[in-house]
């Protein structure tokens, strides 16, 4: 979307941008309002029902998993009456429509046609070809649209978004991979019993992104150098640098050359031009998602029922399932466990030869280790706590009623007094005791 802002000439040497954080959103989110919003957003995109259920039954279901949020803190339980659990997946897309409605009515309106307007959740970008004053006017009306929702901005033409730095030079866009200065030089080292697909695919990640984000070879080349020291500093072996560098690049370098990387500034744009458009894993499955939403508000404004069953139905009955007949053992990945596939594969076969066991498909993954988070990161409350308190029997507390009923009322009157006594003779003697030290 930049790069197209730019060719349509709306970048300017005075072109400012903008970036904006929430502070606290998931956390000051305002409960009855967002159920309200989540009720609002529902409707406007025609989801009657979402996977057979009813807009009432889910509005019912958030309100309970909004609502119920407890946690424990010294042995007390305490119940969340603002805001969302940080963890949950509810309250990030809570959080997110709760945003769609704030944005449409606080700050879209006073951006121009022209202008991008972009957030990630809690972070907010866009560009302005106005005086920096009306630019903190905006924030301003924002900040003061609704008590929760606080922006921190900054304005001005080199700003950083995400993992991103955005630079106006004079008209002329540069973009390069931003640094967090608090942020370490690390990766999973080498040396991490971890399946050997993860290391490649970490070399391939970090050098795709530097690609897509670096405007020119020049800043491509600083972000190699820096993706190459962090994996000399992980342990990673120059030569297994080397080679996936190369596997990378592809046929972008000779395959004579001695140096794994680009010195050609064409070679740079067309590699660039070519991975700029290809989607992640996860935008390719945020895009099926929207595709399966048009097609069903589509197929909703057919009135014959009948007709619009068989559509839907249909291609569901022709798909065929391609893990049918299909055996799946996981075991947790281990180094010294590399030959365990080809046992189980071996087990199997000599149990199973010649029988109707065979006719399955057998596949055999691993599940990798729990990170040091998740181990060591206390979920759920000791169950001395969880459990429920007996409550007293019926004759316990019969028995407690007689007690009380039992006891003389001067006999009480006469205790209150001594208690009284005592109290006044403690603290007698504590400023008597207060009055030594200060003599002495």
């Amino acid at each position: 979307q930049l790069e197209q802002y730019v060719r349509n000439g709306h970048l300017k040497p005075t072109t400012l941008f903008c970036t904006a954080d929430i502070t606290n959103l998931y956390t000051m989110l305002p409960q009855d309002e967002s159920l309200k919003i989540l009720k609002e957003f529902l409707l406007e995109h025609h989801y009657e029902k979402v996977q057979g259920i009813s807009i009432k039954v889910i509005l019912q279901l958030a309100d309970l998993v909004l609502k119920e949020t407890a946690f424990v803190d010294g042995n007390k339980f305490y119940r969340q009456i603002i805001g969302g659990a940080m963890g949950s997946p509810f309250t990030l897309t809570l959080a997110n429509i709760f945003m769609w409605k704030w944005e449409k009515d606080a700050i879209c309106g006073a951006i121009g046609p022209h202008e991008i307007y972009g957030r990630y959740i809690d972070d907010i970008f866009f560009t302005f070809n106005d005086p920096k004053i009306k630019i903190e006017a905006v924030i301003k009306k924002a900040n003061d649209f609704h008590p929760n929702i606080k922006l921190e901005a900054n304005i001005g033409s080199c700003v950083s978004f995400l993992d991103l730095l955005i630079n106006n030079k004079n008209g002329i866009l540069s973009t390069s991979v931003h640094h967090k200065p608090a942020a370490e030089p690390c990766v999973v080292p080498f040396i991490s019993d971890h399946p050997r697909h993860v290391f490649s695919n970490i070399i391939q990640a970090a050098l795709l992104r530097a690609v897509r984000y670096s405007s020119t070879l020049d800043i491509f080349e600083k972000e190699r150098r820096a993706i190459r020291l962090m994996l000399l500093y992980n342990g990673y072996p120059s030569t297994y640098i080397d080679i996936h560098f190369r596997k990378f690049f592809g046929n972008a370098i000779s395959q004579s050359s001695m140096i794994p990387f680009i010195d050609n500034e064409n070679q740079f744009l067309i590699m660039r031009n070519r991975l700029l458009p290809l989607a992640s894993a996860k935008e390719r499955e945020t895009q099926h998602r929207i595709a399966a939403v048009r097609l069903n508000e589509e197929t909703k404004d057919t009135n014959d029922k009948e007709k619009r069953t068989i559509i839907t139905t249909i291609p569901k009955q022709n798909k065929q399932n391609k893990f049918a007949n299909t055996l799946f053992l996981h075991y947790t990945h281990e180094k010294r466990l590399h030959s365990m596939k080809r046992q189980i594969h071996k087990i199997f076969s000599g149990t199973f030869q010649d029988t109707l066991a065979m006719n399955l498909r057998l596949i055999v993954g691993h599940r990798n280790h729990r990170n040091i988070g998740h181990e060591l990161i206390q979920k759920r409350p000791t169950a001395s706590i969880l459990k429920p308190q007996q409550l007293p029997s019926k004759t316990q507390l019969n028995k407690s009623i007689k007690e009380v009923a039992s006891i003389d009322p001067d006999q009480i009157l006469y205790s209150q007094k001594l208690y009284a006594a005592s109290l006044h003779q403690d603290r007698y003697s504590s400023a008597n005791s207060d009055i030594s030290n200060q003599d002495s």
